[in-house]
């Protein structure tokens, strides 16, 4: 090689390089462009109160109790009977997804329990005339639970829970297993 050659490598970095320098600013140029089009530059608006949103609220004042009925009846509309507050007849409210459903499909059972707050409640099904335990647990949060079971026994299937630390049970839901 000749000293009229150079070094071809040396050569080549340099090029290298400035061709990532030009590419580089030509990005951050294209990037920077983008975000004060899209609005999402951070264009600095001082720190003042007036230049950020605010919720008004109002002062608070009394307000005046209505004195007459709460419902006007048309004329010849019978009087709404006011409800009995009677004890539930079962303390635990069971209630199923679905009616009916293949063999192994999912059937889903949620409920409310007031006051079963923890509790542990076992899945059973009426089978030969006695209720056998079904091999689910569900446990109680917030007043309900829910859970899902399988069966392939065909025919009407009735389930209920039952809280394993007391004597409660739900009503009962029938579901047909075709």
């Amino acid at each position: 090689m000749s000293d009229e050659e150079g070094h071809p490598v040396i050569s080549g970095l340099a090029a290298l390089i400035g061709v990532g320098v030009v590419v580089g600013l030509l990005v951050s140029v294209g990037a920077l462009g983008a975000t004060r089009v899209l609005g999402l530059g951070g264009e600095d608006d001082g720190g003042t109160a007036s230049s950020q949103q605010s919720m008004y609220l109002p002062r608070p004042s009394e307000t005046e109790s209505e004195s007459g009925p709460q419902i006007t009846l048309a004329p010849g509309e019978p009087t709404p009977v006011e409800s009995t507050s009677a004890a539930p007849e079962f303390a635990i409210s069971l209630s199923s997804s679905v009616t009916e459903v293949g063999p192994m499909e999912e059937i889903y059972l949620t409920g409310v329990y007031p006051g079963g707050e923890g509790a542990v409640l076992q899945v059973q099904r009426f089978e030969n005339g006695k209720w056998q335990d079904f091999p689910v647990d569900v446990p109680v949060s917030g007043g309900t639970f829910s859970t899902y079971v399988q069966t392939a026994s065909s025919g009407v299937n009735t389930f209920r829970v039952r809280d394993t630390s007391g004597p409660e049970t739900s009503n009962e839901v029938k579901v047909t297993v075709r």
